[in-house]
């Protein structure tokens, strides 16, 4: 629900609302970025950011964010010598303790959420919780029934990784597929593909657990998750 911009920062326990609104008037608070012009502006809290005299303003927020990961970066907060998707953000966004739950190899494309909630992280990750994760994959080769069966089956690689059981619904044309894993090891689905042969040429995250890709979202490009998103997220127990 929106609120007035000197409320909002007379919650913040520093100022009142006389205060805030000086403050603003004053041209010394950014809101998303921009010098704020009006205290009685109503925003959603959800996707606000704010700044006073160019710090930021803690509001005891938690943030929530779907990323379209493009090919090329690094699913990590920081590296020094590539880019990570933290650099898709604009600064004021990279500066309150965002991260990526999960990860996506750095050739691999789509769904990432990131969050500075520590705690439905590790939930979102327990390997207990085996929350779904779907991925549209382009293969060499055609898929086979004898592939789904072998995904349901439950696959143990070559070098003895032992996999749960998988989803894998083939597409139109044949060399495409839907996986769906219930834990997410290392180069998982370009493993257990390369066991049967079909070494991937493409792959795209596009759901995990109640979070879908927004297909209006462009690689490289991001939104706040809605309000009814974040408690579709924060409200499940398994997140299936």
């Amino acid at each position: 629900m929106a609120e007035r911009l000197d409320k909002i920062l007379s919650r913040t326990g520093h100022w009142s609302r006389k205060e805030a609104r000086e403050l603003v008037r004053t041209g010394r608070v950014t809101v998303n970025g921009a010098t704020a012009a009006d205290e009685s502006a109503k925003y959603d809290p959800v996707s606000l950011i704010l700044t006073v005299n160019g710090k930021m303003v803690v509001t005891d927020r938690l943030f929530y964010l779907m990323l379209h990961k493009p090919a090329g970066l690094l699913s990590a907060t920081e590296d020094s010598r590539q880019k990570t998707v933290l650099d898709l953000l604009p600064e004021h966004l990279r500066r309150v303790g965002l991260f990526p739950v999960g990860r996506l190899d750095k050739d691999t494309e789509g769904l990432l959420l990131l969050t500075n909630d520590g705690p439905l992280a590790h939930r979102l990750l327990a390997p207990g919780k085996h929350v779904d994760k779907i991925y549209y994959v382009r293969v060499d080769g055609a898929l086979a029934p004898e592939d789904v069966l072998a995904f349901r089956s439950g696959m143990t690689l070559g070098d003895g990784l032992a996999c749960l059981p998988a989803g894998l619904e083939i597409l139109d044309p044949p060399d495409t597929g839907y996986v769906t894993l219930r834990e997410g090891k290392f180069h998982q689905v370009k493993r257990m593909m390369a066991a049967r042969g079909k070494p991937v040429r493409y792959l795209k995250r596009i759901s995990m657990g109640n979070l879908t890709l927004d297909h209006d979202l462009a690689p490289g490009t991001w939104r706040f998750l809605s309000a009814e998103e974040i408690s579709a997220l924060t409200g499940s127990e398994n997140g299936t």
